[in-house]
């Protein structure tokens, strides 16, 4: 049991992510969006996985928060589910870090110790973020159709559902990137009683587009793994950028 010394330094942040593309807000199926190839597109779906979360602080300090508590799921169709709320000690933070994805040894864990968001049988229809196929979570997935200039055809279809852990059997693709965000330019965020801040983050997921690869709708209409997923991996490790933070 804590003491009351220990529950006490302890105060509440929330970690606000705000999903955009080229720095325009999302609209699931209604909202236009244009890529770095020059094709329009619109998301019917969008969600992804934020966990094992790090603050440090202004003098170099880390704070962990503790690994089963630290396990969300972004989603653009609930809004709820895109601000976090943590308790942490107090004190003045100039750095948040967290992991895009799901950490290999919490893939391999028993399902008794993956509940609430990591929990398989908590999913339903696309909004599936798990493949019992591969034993492995879904970490990033988006949904959505290329838009043709003529609006009476139906644009293609694209769906970009990238996981990969390293593999719990054979080896696979490791897509598991880590997202480091420095707070000292935009404002870091003051944890004490009596006050709860707020770093807001945004996600621009036109950046899973380009970057080192090139992406195109038209070239992959359709990546579920495979050698591709690790470009788009590589790109989208560049979406994150923190915009403000309301102490």
């Amino acid at each position: 049991m804590q003491s009351t010394d220990a529950v006490k330094s302890l105060a509440p942040i929330n970690i606000q992510f705000q999903n955009m593309a080229n720095e325009l807000p999302i609209t699931l199926n209604t909202g236009k969006y244009t890529n770095a190839s020059g094709e329009s597109f619109s998301i019917s779906l969008l969600q992804y996985f934020v966990s094992n979360i790090e603050l440090i602080s202004a003098d170099g300090k880390v704070y962990t928060v503790p690994q089963d508590s630290s396990y969300f799921l972004i989603k653009q169709a609930n809004p709820q589910t895109q601000t976090i709320q943590l308790n942490v000690p107090e004190g003045r933070y100039a750095k948040i870090k967290f992991v895009l994805g799901i950490d290999s040894v919490r893939n391999t864990k028993p399902l008794s110790k993956r509940t609430g968001v990591l929990d398989p049988s908590s999913y339903e229809g696309a909004e599936n973020m798990y493949w019992s196929w591969n034993s492995g979570y879904i970490f990033f997935k988006m949904e959505g159709n290329k838009i043709t200039e003529n609006p009476s055809v139906a644009g293609k279809k694209f769906r970009y559902h990238i996981g990969l852990f390293g593999g719990m059997d054979k080896p696979t693709l490791n897509n598991i990137k880590i997202i480091e965000l420095d707070l000292t330019k935009k404002g870091l965020a003051k944890v004490r009683w009596g006050s709860q801040p707020t770093i807001v983050c945004t996600a621009d997921v036109a950046k899973m587009f380009t970057g080192n690869s090139t992406i195109t709708i038209d070239q992959f209409g359709t990546v579920m793994g495979g050698p591709t997923s690790a470009l788009i991996a590589n790109n989208y490790h560049q979406m994150f950028k923190h915009k403000t933070t309301i102490n």
